[in-house]
């Protein structure tokens, strides 16, 4: 019983921890250094007042908890400072993601928040 209360005791006090995502901001400089690797790269067209955003941001960090082997590279670019990038990667609206694996562009997808869909669309480009 101990433990169980330790352990709720331990996720109500560190809830973020849990859904910790490391992200780079966005830049050309090395978003092609990483294509030139072959990288596995998420572009995340993000705002911070976008709830879209954040139920993405909590199912990417549960995927790179599922999933520590996964060497994947999220950049992100944001939606209301980087219009110009916004433009480039055609994205409609904030919550637009975009996988690639060096120059090939492996999925897109706009407001998506499927849990499966989104661990299924990272999950095939990783064995890529």
């Amino acid at each position: 019983m101990r433990k169980i209360l330790a352990v709720l005791t331990l996720s109500l006090l560190f809830p973020l921890a849990a859904w910790s995502l490391d992200k780079e901001p966005f830049s050309a400089a090395r978003f092609e250094a990483l294509q030139a690797e072959e990288a596995l790269v998420l572009i995340d067209v993000y705002a911070d007042w976008c709830s879209t955003c954040a139920k993405q941001q909590e199912i990417l960090a549960a995927y790179r908890a599922e999933h520590p082997e996964v060497d994947l590279h999220i950049l992100e670019v944001n939606f209301d400072n980087d219009k110009d990038w916004v433009k480039h990667f055609r994205a409609p609206r904030q919550s637009t993601l975009l996988l690639y694996r060096g120059a090939e562009q492996l999925w897109f997808s706009v407001a998506e928040t499927d849990r499966d869909a989104m661990f299924a669309a990272l999950n095939g480009a990783a064995v890529n």
